[in-house]
């Protein structure tokens, strides 16, 4: 069972926190696992002090947009973290978290944490599951959601729809829920890491729609969209 709190931190912080007990409560509730959600990149200055304030023994700090946690200060995190004994992983986007992994090709991390594993159950990469009948998607079972809630609102939408166009659909829908992820181009993978959480969402339906008769073509990786019944350019 889980006990969920929550701490929302002042709407300004500056982009550099000399001295973190400006911005933090005189005391926090007890947690095993801290999941550190901010907009601005001098929140994620107070992770370890938030960590060390509640007794923290692992921390998931999702990066969905580089404004909010750069990756110079994400390593930095890691290594503050490690020193204090404390497991951390740094998701990128959310919802490639799975439970042994996070982040996605070429970008894989490996890690070994059952606090963070037993969350990963639950949430992160979404793992869909079909059911088909006479061609069409007839009912989807949620294994995994993505944090956000949006594999759930796309494998609900998808019922109903033919599975040939059933891969175009769910990229579709998912460009049209509130996802979290930046527009903004990403250095680390050479795209947005919107498009990277829509093609996380297509690579939990493809194994599937593949079984059921959808023929897949991959286009090469990078800055190209995964489609469906057509040949690869080039």
């Amino acid at each position: 069972d889980w006990s969920v709190q929550s701490w929302a931190a002042p709407r300004v912080i500056p982009p550099i926190v000399d001295d973190p007990e400006d911005f933090l409560p005189d005391t926090l509730p007890q947690a095993d696992l801290v999941i550190a959600l901010g907009d601005v990149g001098g929140l994620a200055q107070l992770i370890p002090d938030i960590a060390r304030m509640v007794g923290a023994e692992a921390v998931i700090a999702p990066i969905d947009r580089n404004e909010s946690l750069p990756s110079g200060l994400a390593k930095q995190l890691e290594g503050w973290l490690d020193d204090m004994g404390i497991a951390a992983v740094f998701p990128k986007p959310f919802c490639s978290l799975t439970e042994s992994s996070y982040n996605r090709t070429p970008l894989v991390v490996h890690y070994e944490n059952e606090l963070i594993a037993r969350f990963a159950r639950h949430f992160g990469k979404p793992e869909i599951k079909i059911d088909v009948l006479d061609g069409q998607i007839q009912g989807t079972e949620i294994v995994r959601d993505a944090a956000c809630g949006c594999g759930r609102y796309v494998s609900e939408k998808l019922v109903g729809i033919p599975v040939a166009d059933a891969l175009e659909e769910a990229g579709m829908l998912h460009h049209h829920f509130p996802c979290l992820a930046s527009m903004t181009q990403d250095v680390d993978y050479f795209d947005t890491l919107m498009h990277v959480s829509g093609n996380l969402l297509k690579d939990a339906l493809k194994d599937q729609l593949d079984a059921h008769g959808a023929t897949l073509y991959v286009r090469p990786y990078g800055r190209v969209e995964e489609t469906r019944g057509e040949a690869a350019d080039g």
